[in-house]
C-alpha cells in the first residue's frame, strides 16, 4: 500500500477550506454532528485487511455463547473507527477527510525531525525511541527505551502509515517477557513486563544485545505494573491502525497477553476488584502517597482487560482467561463509578458520614473519617463537574486529581457518559488550576511543607509543584485531546494545543514545567524529551482527523449491567 511518510523536512501544500468541500471543523458542528462525522463510512484500500470487530464484553457469557451479529447489523451500530485508512503528513492528507480548519503549524516538521532522531535501532531494525536526548545532563535512564514512554511515538508512527516500528517493539517486549527476572534473590512473576531496555554494542565483536530493567534498576527497586497493560492497549491500537490480525494471534503475543493477565486476575486476600500496588510503579514512579489502588492503574488495568478480550483467541487457552475478564470488568466498573466517583453530591454525603458502621448496610463502607477530608478540595469541587478521586483504601481517600487516571477512564469508557461530561466540566471551571500556562498538571493539588516531608521522604525532586507532586508535563495533551474528542468537547483540547504550540520548541521540548501555572521549564527536566514531541504530534493528529481516536478508544458497553447491587442504605 503507498502510503505518505513524514521524514521532518516536507512540507506539503494544503487545500483551502473550499477545496476540502463542505465538511466542517469539529469546532463548529455539535455533539451529533460530531457523532455523524466520525460515523461517516470511509473507503478501504483493498490491500488492508479488515480491522477488529468491536466486540463488547457482554456478549462473552461465561458459558462463552455465540456472538451475536448486533453489530454487523444494526443500522445505528456506533462503529465510528473500524476503517483508520488514512496517513498524516504535516501540511499534507491523504486518503481520509480532516477538520477543515487545518492548517501546518510552523512546529510540526520539527517535532517530526526530533522524533526520528530519537529512534532506537536493533540489527539494522527501528525497535523503539530513546527517552530523552539531551546532551546537557547526565543520560541516568534517558538513553533507554520506556514502554510507557514509547506509546505516543508509537500512537504517531500509526497514524502516520508507518506500522513496522511499532511491530518491531511488540514483539522484541514480548520475547524481553519471557525471560527469568530476578531482583537480588527473589523471581518476580512470569507476566511481567520490562520497564524498559537498552540496546548495547560490542564494537569489537559487532554484535548487538538488549539490556532490561524490570524494576531492579529503578529508583526504589519498584517493578513497572502499567507496562503490560499499555502493552496490550498498544497491541490493540497496532491491530485497529492496520487490521493486521496476524500479529496479535501469533502463539508468543496470545502467550504474552495471557501471562500478563494471570499475573493480574490472581486470587489472594484481596476483598475489591481493584489492583493493590507499590508506591512508584507507574508513570509517577517515585515516592508520592499513591501506594494502594490508585486510579491511574486501575484505569489501565480496566481498559487492559477490555483490550485483551479483542485480541485473545477463542481457544482452549484463551476461554478460561476470558471467563475470568468477563467477571473481573463488571465488578471492577462497578467499584470504580461506585467508590471512587467524586461530585458535589457524594462529597456533601462523605462530609457527613457516620464512622464505626458495622455489617453489610454500612453507608460508610470504607470507615473515612470526615475529618480527614482536605479543605481545598471544597473550594476546587465545582457545582457542575466531577472526577475519579486518586485512591480508595480503608480508612483512606486520596482526593487528589490525576490527569492520566481520569483520561484513560473516559477513553476505556469506565467512566460513563454522564461522567465523562462532568470530567471536561471540572476541567474547564478549572483550567488555571490544571492547565494554566502549560499543559497538563500530572496531579493536583502540590504536597507541601510537612505533607511533603512526611510523604515524599524530602524528595529533592518532588518538590512542591514540580515534577510529580503538581508539574506540568506536556505528554499529557495527547490524552486530553483523545478524552476530549470522545466526551464531544474537541474545543477544550484545541485551546490547550494552542497553549503548548506557544512555547514547546521555544523551550526545546522539556520532559515538564514546574509552578503553580506551569510557567518554568521544570529545574531538572530533560530537553528533547521524546514523549513531549510525540504527545504534541498525536494531539494534532487527532484534532485534525478525528477518526485516529479509533485505536485507542474504547465505545461503552450499553449492554452490560452490573451484577450486584449497592446496598439499598447507600
Amino acid at each position: 500500500m503507498a502510503t505518505s511518510r513524514v521524514d521532518g523536512t516536507s512540507n506539503g501544500s494544503v487545500k483551502s477550506k473550499d477545496e476540502e468541500g463542505a465538511t466542517p471543523s469539529i469546532f463548529e458542528i455539535d455533539d451529533s454532528d460530531l457523532q455523524r462525522l466520525l460515523e461517516k463510512p470511509r473507503q478501504l484500500n483493498t490491500e488492508r485487511k479488515r480491522s477488529f470487530d468491536e466486540r463488547s464484553f457482554s456478549e462473552m457469557s461465561i458459558t462463552m455463547s455465540p456472538r451475536n451479529n448486533f453489530y454487523k447489523t444494526s443500522e445505528h451500530s456506533s462503529r465510528a473507527f473500524d476503517n483508520l485508512d488514512g496517513v498524516y503528513s504535516p501540511g499534507r492528507w491523504t486518503g481520509t477527510p480532516r477538520s477543515a480548519y487545518f492548517e501546518p503549524h510552523p512546529i510540526v516538521g520539527e517535532a517530526w525531525e526530533a522524533l526520528r532522531r530519537s529512534l532506537v535501532n536493533f540489527r539494522g531494525q527501528p525497535v523503539g525511541t530513546i527517552a530523552a536526548l539531551d546532551n546537557s545532563s547526565e543520560e541516568l535512564n534517558y538513553d533507554q527505551v520506556f514502554v510507557r514512554d514509547f506509546v505516543p511515538s508509537a500512537l504517531a508512527f500509526l497514524m502516520n502509515g508507518e506500522p513496522e516500528i511499532v511491530k518491531n517493539f511488540l514483539l522484541k517486549t514480548v520475547f524481553l517477557q519471557s525471560r527469568e527476572k530476578k531482583v537480588d534473590n527473589f523471581k518476580l512473576g512470569e507476566g511481567v513486563m520490562p520497564a524498559s531496555f537498552k540496546v548495547l554494542h560490542n564494537p569489537v565483536r559487532n554484535t548487538e544485545t538488549i539490556l532490561a530493567d524490570y524494576g531492579e534498576s529503578a529508583i526504589g527497586r519498584v517493578a513497572p505494573v502499567d507496562s503490560g497493560f499499555w502493552w496490550i492497549i498498544l497491541l490493540r491500537a497496532y491491530t485497529k491502525s492496520t487490521g493486521d490480525t496476524s500479529l496479535a494471534e501469533r502463539p508468543e503475543m496470545q502467550r504474552g497477553i495471557r501471562l500478563i493477565m494471570t499475573l493480574c486476575l490472581s486470587e489472594g486476600f484481596d476483598t475489591f476488584p481493584t489492583l493493590l500496588c507499590a508506591d512508584g510503579c507507574c508513570m509517577i514512579d517515585r515516592r508520592m502517597g499513591v501506594y494502594g489502588y490508585p486510579i491511574e492503574i486501575q484505569a489501565l488495568f480496566f481498559m487492559a482487560l477490555r483490550c485483551a478480550l479483542y485480541l485473545l483467541k477463542r481457544d482452549c487457552e484463551g476461554n478460561d482467561c476470558i471467563d475470568q475478564i468477563v467477571k473481573r470488568l463488571h465488578a471492577l466498573s462497578f467499584h470504580m463509578r461506585s467508590y471512587f466517583w467524586l461530585d458535589i453530591k457524594q462529597l456533601n454525603d462523605i462530609y457527613r458520614y457516620k464512622t464505626e458502621e458495622y455489617s453489610h448496610t454500612a453507608v460508610n463502607k470504607f470507615n473515612v473519617i470526615p475529618d480527614s477530608l482536605p479543605e481545598w478540595v471544597f473550594d476546587f469541587m465545582p457545582t457542575r463537574g466531577g472526577y475519579f478521586i486518586g485512591n480508595v483504601s480503608p480508612a483512606k481517600m486520596d482526593f487528589r486529581w490525576f490527569c492520566l487516571g481520569n483520561c484513560v477512564a473516559i477513553l476505556s469508557s469506565l467512566a460513563t457518559p454522564e461522567q465523562s461530561s462532568a470530567i471536561m466540566d471540572l476541567i474547564e471551571s478549572r483550567w488555571q488550576e490544571l492547565v494554566g500556562e502549560m499543559p497538563l498538571k500530572i496531579c493536583y493539588p502540590a504536597m507541601e511543607s510537612h505533607e511533603w516531608r512526611i510523604v515524599t521522604g524530602c524528595d529533592p525532586k518532588n518538590t512542591s509543584w514540580s515534577y510529580h507532586n503538581g508539574g506540568s508535563w506536556p505528554v499529557l495533551l495527547w490524552l486530553l485531546t483523545a478524552a476530549c474528542i470522545k466526551a464531544g468537547r474537541p474545543q477544550i483540547a484545541k485551546r490547550a494545543t494552542e497553549l503548548a504550540e506557544s512555547r514547546l520548541l521555544m523551550d526545546g521540548w522539556p520532559e515538564y514545567y514546574d509552578g503553580k501555572s506551569g510557567r518554568f521549564i521544570g529545574k531538572q527536566a530533560r530537553k528533547n524529551q521524546t514523549w513531549s514531541i510525540a504527545g504534541y504530534l498525536v494531539a494534532k493528529m487527532m484534532l485534525e482527523d478525528p477518526s485516529h481516536l479509533g485505536m485507542i478508544s474504547l465505545e461503552e458497553d450499553k449492554q452490560m449491567k452490573p451484577q450486584m447491587k449497592r446496598s439499598a442504605s447507600c
